[in-house]
Protein backbone atom coordinates (compact mmCIF):
# COMPACT_ATOMS: atom_id res chain seq x y z
CA UNK A 1 0.00 0.00 0.00
CA UNK A 2 1.67 3.12 -0.76
CA UNK A 3 2.06 5.81 1.86
CA UNK A 4 -0.37 9.14 2.07
CA UNK A 5 1.26 11.80 1.01
CA UNK A 6 -0.32 15.61 1.21
CA UNK A 7 2.25 18.32 -0.88
CA UNK A 8 1.04 22.19 -0.26
CA UNK A 9 1.41 24.61 -2.72
CA UNK A 10 1.16 28.40 -3.00
CA UNK A 11 -0.21 29.22 -6.73
CA UNK A 12 -1.03 32.94 -6.38
CA UNK A 13 -3.63 34.04 -3.95
CA UNK A 14 -5.01 29.87 -3.76
CA UNK A 15 -3.36 27.17 -1.99
CA UNK A 16 -2.71 23.81 -3.84
CA UNK A 17 -2.75 20.36 -1.33
CA UNK A 18 -1.66 17.26 -3.60
CA UNK A 19 -2.73 14.64 -2.13
CA UNK A 20 -1.32 10.93 -3.41
CA UNK A 21 -0.83 7.21 -2.35
CA UNK A 22 -3.80 5.43 -0.88
CA UNK A 23 -6.37 6.76 1.16
CA UNK A 24 -7.97 5.20 3.85
CA UNK A 25 -9.83 6.01 7.42
CA UNK A 26 -6.71 6.07 9.00
CA UNK A 27 -4.99 8.27 6.78
CA UNK A 28 -8.14 10.87 7.29
CA UNK A 29 -6.68 12.73 10.39
CA UNK A 30 -3.40 13.69 7.77
CA UNK A 31 -5.75 14.81 5.02
CA UNK A 32 -7.49 17.22 7.79
CA UNK A 33 -4.48 18.37 9.25
CA UNK A 34 -2.54 19.32 5.88
CA UNK A 35 -6.37 21.07 4.96
CA UNK A 36 -6.48 23.04 8.00
CA UNK A 37 -2.62 24.41 7.96
CA UNK A 38 -3.71 25.88 4.22
CA UNK A 39 -6.39 27.25 5.50
CA UNK A 40 -5.02 28.71 8.04
CA UNK A 41 -3.22 31.17 5.44
CA UNK A 42 -6.00 32.31 4.34
CA UNK A 43 -5.89 32.31 0.98
CA UNK A 44 -8.25 32.78 -1.38
CA UNK A 45 -9.18 29.20 -2.08
CA UNK A 46 -7.65 25.49 -0.95
CA UNK A 47 -7.75 23.56 -3.77
CA UNK A 48 -7.58 19.64 -2.65
CA UNK A 49 -5.84 18.03 -5.85
CA UNK A 50 -7.02 14.12 -5.69
CA UNK A 51 -5.53 13.26 -8.82
CA UNK A 52 -2.61 10.92 -7.62
CA UNK A 53 -5.07 9.52 -4.84
CA UNK A 54 -6.62 5.93 -4.31
CA UNK A 55 -9.14 5.56 -2.33
CA UNK A 56 -9.43 2.36 -0.49
CA UNK A 57 -12.83 3.11 1.45
CA UNK A 58 -15.08 5.59 0.01
CA UNK A 59 -17.31 6.86 2.96
CA UNK A 60 -13.72 8.46 3.97
CA UNK A 61 -14.11 10.80 1.20
CA UNK A 62 -16.59 12.51 3.19
CA UNK A 63 -13.70 14.22 5.15
CA UNK A 64 -13.75 16.30 2.11
CA UNK A 65 -17.32 17.32 3.20
CA UNK A 66 -16.72 18.08 6.87
CA UNK A 67 -13.75 20.13 6.15
CA UNK A 68 -15.46 22.72 3.31
CA UNK A 69 -18.26 22.61 6.02
CA UNK A 70 -15.51 23.77 8.74
CA UNK A 71 -13.65 26.08 6.29
CA UNK A 72 -17.17 28.06 5.41
CA UNK A 73 -17.25 28.69 9.63
CA UNK A 74 -13.44 29.63 9.69
CA UNK A 75 -11.93 31.40 7.87
CA UNK A 76 -14.85 32.04 5.46
CA UNK A 77 -12.54 30.20 2.39
CA UNK A 78 -13.80 27.66 0.00
CA UNK A 79 -12.59 24.21 -0.94
CA UNK A 80 -12.52 23.33 -3.81
CA UNK A 81 -11.73 19.65 -5.02
CA UNK A 82 -10.57 18.17 -8.65
CA UNK A 83 -10.20 14.73 -9.58
CA UNK A 84 -10.30 13.24 -13.08
CA UNK A 85 -11.99 10.00 -12.09
CA UNK A 86 -15.63 10.00 -12.39
CA UNK A 87 -17.15 7.35 -10.34
CA UNK A 88 -15.04 9.33 -7.25
CA UNK A 89 -16.13 12.60 -8.58
CA UNK A 90 -20.05 11.20 -7.90
CA UNK A 91 -19.26 10.40 -4.06
CA UNK A 92 -17.78 13.33 -3.62
CA UNK A 93 -20.98 15.16 -4.92
CA UNK A 94 -23.76 12.59 -4.10
CA UNK A 95 -25.66 14.54 -1.20
CA UNK A 96 -22.99 17.66 -0.93
CA UNK A 97 -22.57 20.91 -2.19
CA UNK A 98 -19.06 20.49 -2.67
CA UNK A 99 -17.17 22.11 -5.89
CA UNK A 100 -15.38 19.28 -7.61
CA UNK A 101 -13.36 19.56 -11.01
CA UNK A 102 -12.01 17.82 -13.45
CA UNK A 103 -8.25 19.08 -13.32
CA UNK A 104 -6.25 21.48 -11.16
CA UNK A 105 -6.16 24.14 -13.98
CA UNK A 106 -10.03 24.40 -14.38
CA UNK A 107 -10.18 24.28 -10.26
CA UNK A 108 -7.37 27.38 -10.20
CA UNK A 109 -9.19 29.19 -13.00
CA UNK A 110 -12.73 28.91 -11.43
CA UNK A 111 -14.14 32.46 -9.15
CA UNK A 112 -13.83 31.62 -5.83
CA UNK A 113 -17.12 33.02 -4.99
CA UNK A 114 -15.34 34.52 -1.91
CA UNK A 115 -17.47 37.56 -0.52
CA UNK A 116 -16.16 38.34 2.60
CA UNK A 117 -15.37 41.93 4.21
CA UNK A 118 -12.96 42.37 7.14
CA UNK A 119 -12.39 44.27 9.90
CA UNK A 120 -8.76 43.42 12.02
CA UNK A 121 -6.00 44.80 14.29
CA UNK A 122 -3.91 43.66 17.17
CA UNK A 123 -4.19 43.98 20.63
CA UNK A 124 -1.58 44.02 23.69
CA UNK A 125 -1.70 41.49 26.22
CA UNK A 126 -3.45 43.53 28.91
CA UNK A 127 -6.81 42.21 29.59
CA UNK A 128 -9.04 45.31 30.58
CA UNK A 129 -7.71 47.34 27.45
CA UNK A 130 -7.90 44.11 25.04
CA UNK A 131 -11.02 43.54 25.64
CA UNK A 132 -12.39 47.26 25.51
CA UNK A 133 -11.09 47.12 22.18
CA UNK A 134 -12.64 43.95 20.69
CA UNK A 135 -16.02 45.24 21.59
CA UNK A 136 -15.27 48.36 20.02
CA UNK A 137 -14.28 46.75 17.01
CA UNK A 138 -16.90 44.52 17.55
CA UNK A 139 -19.49 47.86 17.44
CA UNK A 140 -17.79 49.17 14.33
CA UNK A 141 -18.27 45.63 12.26
CA UNK A 142 -21.61 45.30 13.19
CA UNK A 143 -22.74 49.06 12.27
CA UNK A 144 -20.43 49.44 9.03
CA UNK A 145 -22.13 45.60 7.89
CA UNK A 146 -25.65 46.75 9.21
CA UNK A 147 -25.53 43.60 12.02
CA UNK A 148 -27.31 45.48 14.71
CA UNK A 149 -28.93 42.05 16.09
CA UNK A 150 -25.54 40.90 16.40
CA UNK A 151 -24.10 43.61 18.35
CA UNK A 152 -24.54 42.43 21.57
CA UNK A 153 -23.15 38.71 20.78
CA UNK A 154 -20.40 39.64 18.70
CA UNK A 155 -19.36 42.14 21.69
CA UNK A 156 -19.54 39.73 24.27
CA UNK A 157 -17.74 36.84 22.26
CA UNK A 158 -15.07 39.77 21.05
CA UNK A 159 -14.60 40.62 24.35
CA UNK A 160 -14.32 37.03 26.09
CA UNK A 161 -11.55 35.76 23.43
CA UNK A 162 -9.61 39.09 23.64
CA UNK A 163 -9.40 38.92 27.53
CA UNK A 164 -8.85 34.58 27.36
CA UNK A 165 -5.99 35.86 24.42
CA UNK A 166 -4.13 38.23 27.16
CA UNK A 167 -4.79 36.34 30.18
CA UNK A 168 -3.65 32.88 28.98
CA UNK A 169 -1.15 33.35 26.11
CA UNK A 170 0.12 36.61 27.31
CA UNK A 171 1.01 37.68 24.14
CA UNK A 172 0.09 40.03 21.26
CA UNK A 173 -3.50 38.71 20.00
CA UNK A 174 -4.60 39.81 16.00
CA UNK A 175 -8.50 39.78 16.45
CA UNK A 176 -10.41 39.55 12.84
CA UNK A 177 -14.14 40.59 12.07
CA UNK A 178 -15.27 38.97 8.41
CA UNK A 179 -18.61 38.82 7.02
CA UNK A 180 -19.70 36.17 4.48
CA UNK A 181 -22.78 34.91 3.13
CA UNK A 182 -24.02 33.28 5.88
CA UNK A 183 -21.99 34.23 9.22
CA UNK A 184 -20.12 36.99 10.90
CA UNK A 185 -16.98 34.98 12.16
CA UNK A 186 -14.74 36.49 14.73
CA UNK A 187 -11.11 34.96 15.38
CA UNK A 188 -8.49 36.24 17.75
CA UNK A 189 -4.88 34.64 17.04
CA UNK A 190 -2.01 34.80 19.55
CA UNK A 191 1.27 33.24 20.24
CA UNK A 192 0.85 30.41 22.78
CA UNK A 193 0.17 26.88 21.17
CA UNK A 194 -1.64 25.66 24.44
CA UNK A 195 -5.36 24.96 23.88
CA UNK A 196 -7.71 26.53 24.81
CA UNK A 197 -10.09 24.92 27.84
CA UNK A 198 -13.72 25.18 27.85
CA UNK A 199 -14.30 25.78 32.44
CA UNK A 200 -17.88 25.78 33.39
CA UNK A 201 -16.29 26.96 36.83
CA UNK A 202 -16.95 31.49 37.80
CA UNK A 203 -13.64 32.93 37.17
CA UNK A 204 -11.62 33.45 40.42
CA UNK A 205 -10.16 36.86 38.77
CA UNK A 206 -13.08 39.17 37.74
CA UNK A 207 -10.34 40.66 35.15
CA UNK A 208 -10.46 37.18 33.57
CA UNK A 209 -13.95 37.34 32.18
CA UNK A 210 -16.07 34.36 32.17
CA UNK A 211 -14.16 32.46 29.21
CA UNK A 212 -15.15 30.37 26.56
CA UNK A 213 -18.29 29.60 28.84
CA UNK A 214 -19.97 32.80 27.59
CA UNK A 215 -18.44 32.25 23.89
CA UNK A 216 -19.80 28.42 24.22
CA UNK A 217 -23.46 30.11 25.28
CA UNK A 218 -23.39 32.70 22.74
CA UNK A 219 -22.06 31.69 19.31
CA UNK A 220 -23.66 29.27 16.38
CA UNK A 221 -20.17 27.47 16.84
CA UNK A 222 -16.66 28.16 18.14
CA UNK A 223 -13.22 26.08 17.65
CA UNK A 224 -9.43 26.36 18.03
CA UNK A 225 -7.16 25.74 15.21
CA UNK A 226 -3.00 25.31 15.84
CA UNK A 227 -0.39 27.29 14.31
CA UNK A 228 3.48 26.79 14.19
CA UNK A 229 3.35 29.89 16.03
CA UNK A 230 0.13 29.61 18.36
CA UNK A 231 -3.39 29.07 17.76
CA UNK A 232 -6.16 30.96 16.20
CA UNK A 233 -9.45 30.88 18.26
CA UNK A 234 -13.05 31.66 16.02
CA UNK A 235 -16.50 31.46 16.76
CA UNK A 236 -18.81 32.45 14.19
CA UNK A 237 -23.24 33.99 14.59
CA UNK A 238 -25.75 33.49 12.04
CA UNK A 239 -26.28 36.46 9.86
CA UNK A 240 -30.03 35.71 10.01
CA UNK A 241 -32.17 33.38 12.42
CA UNK A 242 -33.12 30.01 10.01
CA UNK A 243 -36.42 30.39 11.88
CA UNK A 244 -37.10 32.94 10.35
CA UNK A 245 -35.14 33.54 7.70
Amino acid sequence: MAPLECVAQQIGDRVLVRLSGELTLAGAPQVRAALVKALAQRPEAVIADLTGLRVREPHVLTVFSAMARQAAMWPGTPLLVCTPDEHTARLLTRGMRLPVFGSVEQALASPAHRRTMLIHDTLLPVAGAAAARARELATEACVRWELPHLLSPARVIASELATNAAVHAGTLAAIRFSVGRRFLLISVRDGSTAPPRLDPRPPRNPQAGWGLMLVDATAHRWGCHPREDGKVVWASLRLRDPLTA
